[in-house]
C-alpha cells in the first residue's frame, strides 16, 4: 500500500525548508556525480598521455632503426619500468605484427575492428577502458596511435587489474568535503526559515484574525523579528489597525447617519441603479403608500405608480446617458387634499434618493400669511381711513364747532386706542410664533392674577351688568410665562365683556387636576356663538359678526393669542355652546 504525507499540512517554514532543501541535495547529488566523472576522466586522459607519450617513445625508437629487429623491440619493450605493460603493433589493415605477451602473431585475429583502432585509423589516437582481450583472456586498458611514417598503429596497454583500478578511482575526500558543506548550509538554511516561518505563521494568524473580525492582540508587532519580513508585517498591522479605527468610525458614522435618515421629517428612499432598496425610512413608506392607490408590499412596487412616471423616466433617460455629475428634478403631487414635494437626486454611479416632504402645512401657512397680510392691511385701513377722515374735516373746516371739533378728536384718539391694540395683538402673536423659545418662565400664581384683572375690569363689568364668580381655588401656581398667562385670562375675559351680552354670568374654574396639567373652564351664559363659527374662533381676524365687532373696538386677534398662548404652555383649547345657553372655553394648562 502506497502512503503520501500531506505536506501540504506542514507548517510554511518545513515546507519552505524541504522545498528548497530537496533542490540543494539534487544539485548536490548532480554536482558530486559530476564532479566524479570529471575527475574519474582526468585519471582516466592522465592514464592514457602515459601510454601514448611511450608510444610515441616506442615511435622513435622504430624509427632510428633500418627495418623492424622484432627482437630488439622485445628487448626494448622489456626494459620498461613497467612489468606488466603490453605493447602491440598493428598494420593499417588489422594484422598483428608484434605483440609482447604472444610469442606467436599468427594466433591473433584481425584487430581492425577493435574501437582503439578504428579511433587511431580516423582520428590519429584512441583508447579503450577494460576491453576484454580474446587473446590473453583479460581485461586491459588499451592506448593506440597511428603512425603514418612507419605505416603502422603502437597500442600499449596496461592489465586492468586492482592497481591500476585503484589508479583510476576519483579521490573520496572532495565527496566528504562537499557533505560537511551541505550540511553545514542545511543547518543555516534550517535556522533562517525557521525565523522566516515564525513571521509569516504570525502574519497568517493575524490575517485569520483580521478576516474573521477577531480581537487582535495590540502587542503583536513586538513578537516579529527584527528582520526585513518582521518591518513590513509591523507596517501591514499598522496599516490594518489605522483602517480598523477609521472602520469603527466610519460605522458609527453611518448609524448615526441612519439613525438621523430614519427620525428626519423627511421620507426618504435611496436605491441602487438596478432600482433595488438600500434605506427607506418609516416616513417614505407612509408617504408612498398614501400617494399610491394600492398597498405596496415591496419598495420596487412604487416605480409602477402613475403620479411617478416623471421620475422614473428620468431616471431611465439619465442612467443611459453615464453622466459623470449629480442629476436632479423635482416633482409636486396633490393627493386628497395633501400636497407633497419629491425630489429625485440620481448620483454618478447612477444610483438615486427620492426625498418626500409633506408640504400641505407650508403651503397653507403661506396661504394663511398671504390672507393675513391682506387681513392686517384691511384691519389697519379702516382706523387709518377714520382718523385720517376726522382730522380731514377739522383741518378744512376751521370754524368747525367747538363741541362738534371735540367728538371728532375724541373718535380719533378712539381709533387711535383701536390701532395700537392691533398692533401689540400683532407683534405678540409674531413673537409667540417665531421666538416661542425666549418666553421666560417663572412661578405665576393663577388665582392672584385673575383677580387682578376682574379688578381692571370692574367698571366694564358693572356696566354691563355682568357678575363673575371666579372659583379657582387659592394659591393656584403653575410654571410658565407671566405676560402669556395674563394674556389667555384677559383676552378671555374681554371677549365675554365684548360679545355675550348684558346681564349674564361668567364662571372661571379649575375643575380638574392631573399629573401633568390642569384643566380650566371659563364659561358665560350670554348668547352664545351659532355651530358654524365654534370651529374658527381662534382664526386670526375671524369675526362671527363684522360688523358688531368693529363697532365694539376689537381687534380679531384676542382669541387667536389665547390659543397661541395655551399652546406655548403645552395646553390645549376649544370652545362649545353650553345647553343652557351661552359659550364655554376649556383648555388645559401644563405645571410645568
Amino acid at each position: 500500500m502506497r502512503i503520501s504525507f500531506p505536506i501540504h499540512f506542514l507548517p510554511f517554514s518545513q515546507r519552505l525548508f524541504f522545498s528548497v532543501i530537496t533542490l540543494f541535495i539534487a544539485f548536490v547529488i548532480c554536482f558530486m556525480a559530476f564532479q566524479y566523472r570529471r575527475e574519474k576522466d582526468y585519471k582516466v586522459e592522465l592514464l592514457n598521455t602515459q601510454l601514448q607519450n611511450y608510444n610515441d617513445q616506442l615511435n622513435n625508437f622504430l624509427s632510428d632503426q633500418d627495418t623492424l629487429n622484432i627482437s630488439l623491440l622485445g628487448q626494448y619493450v622489456s626494459h620498461h619500468p613497467l612489468n606488466d605493460l603490453r605493447v602491440t603493433l598493428i598494420d593499417t589493415k588489422g594484422k598483428v605484427i608484434f605483440d609482447n605477451f604472444i610469442q606467436n602473431p599468427e594466433q591473433f585475429k584481425n584487430h581492425l575492428n577493435r574501437k582503439e583502432i578504428q579511433q587511431a585509423l580516423q582520428k590519429g589516437s584512441g583508447y579503450a577502458i577494460h576491453r576484454l582481450s580474446e587473446s590473453t583472456g583479460g581485461e586491459f586498458f588499451y592506448s593506440a596511435r597511428y603512425y603514418n611514417k612507419l605505416g603502422i598503429i603502437i597500442r600499449s596497454a596496461r592489465p586492468y587489474n586492482v592497481s591500476l583500478i585503484q589508479s583510476l578511482s576519483t579521490d573520496s575526500h572532495y565527496i566528504w568535503f562537499a557533505l560537511i558543506i551541505s550540511l553545514i548550509l542545511i543547518g543555516m538554511f534550517h535556522s533562517f526559515t525557521h525565523k522566516l516561518g515564525m513571521s509569516i505563521t504570525q502574519l497568517q494568524q493575524f490575517a485569520l484574525k483580521a478576516d474573521r473580525n477577531e480581537p487582535i492582540n495590540p502587542n503583536i508587532q513586538k513578537s516579529f523579528p527584527k528582520n526585513e519580513l518582521g518591518e513590513i508585517s509591523t507596517h501591514i498591522i499598522q496599516i490594518y489597525q489605522r483602517l480598523h479605527h477609521t472602520k469603527e468610525a466610519l460605522y458609527i458614522e453611518r448609524e448615526k447617519l441612519i439613525t438621523h435618515l430614519q427620525i428626519a421629517h423627511e421620507g426618504l428612499g435611496i436605491f441602487t441603479s438596478q432600482k433595488k432598496e438600500i434605506l427607506v425610512n418609516v416616513l417614505f413608506k407612509q408617504y408612498i403608500n398614501f400617494i399610491s392607490d394600492k398597498n405596496l408590499s415591496h419598495m420596487q412596487e412604487i416605480f409602477s405608480i402613475p403620479e411617478l412616471k416623471p421620475i422614473s423616466q428620468f431616471i431611465s433617460e439619465h442612467q443611459e446617458k453615464s453622466e459623470k455629475e449629480v442629476r436632479r428634478m423635482s416633482l409636486e403631487i396633490e393627493k386628497d387634499g395633501r400636497i407633497f414635494a419629491l425630489e429625485c437626486i440620481l448620483f454618478q454611479d447612477n444610483s438615486f434618493e427620492i426625498s418626500i416632504n409633506d408640504v400641505t402645512q407650508e403651503t397653507e401657512q403661506a396661504r394663511l400669511k398671504k390672507q393675513l397680510t391682506q387681513n392686517i392691511a384691511h384691519e389697519l385701513k379702516t382706523p387709518v381711513s377714520s382718523i385720517q377722515g376726522y382730522l380731514e374735516t377739522i383741518v378744512n373746516n376751521p370754524e368747525l364747532p367747538r363741541e362738534q371739533m371735540h367728538t371728532f378728536i375724541t373718535r380719533c384718539y378712539a381709533q387711535s386706542n383701536r390701532l395700537t391694540h392691533l398692533l401689540r395683538d400683532i407683534s405678540l402673536l409674531t413673537r409667540m410664533e417665531e421666538a416661542p423659545q425666549m418666553a421666560e418662565k417663572e412661578t405665576v400664581n393663577l388665582s392672584v392674577m385673575v383677580k387682578n384683572i376682574l379688578n381692571e375690569v370692574t367698571l366694564q363689568l358693572e356696566e354691563k351688568q355682568i357678575t363673575v364668580s371666579n372659583l379657582l381655588p387659592t394659591d393656584l401656581c403653575i410654571q410658565g410665562n407671566s405676560s402669556l398667562l395674563y394674556s389667555i385670562f384677559r383676552n378671555l375675559t374681554d371677549n365675554a365683556i365684548a360679545y355675550a351680552g348684558t346681564q349674564i354670568q361668567v364662571t372661571i374654574r379649575c375643575f380638574r387636576q392631573g399629573e401633568k396639567f390642569y384643566y380650566f373652564s371659563f364659561a358665560d351664559t350670554g348668547v352664545g356663538v351659532s355651530p358654524e363659527h365654534l370651529g374658527r374662533l381662534f382664526e386670526r381676524f375671524y369675526r362671527v359678526d363684522k360688523g358688531r365687532s368693529r363697532k365694539l373696538g376689537g381687534t380679531g386677534l384676542g382669541l387667536a393669542i389665547v390659543k397661541n398662548a395655551v399652546l406655548l404652555h403645552e395646553g390645549s383649547i376649544f370652545a362649545k355652546n353650553n345647553p343652557g345657553g351661552g359659550l364655554e372655553f376649556i383648555f388645559t394648562l401644563a405645571k410645568k
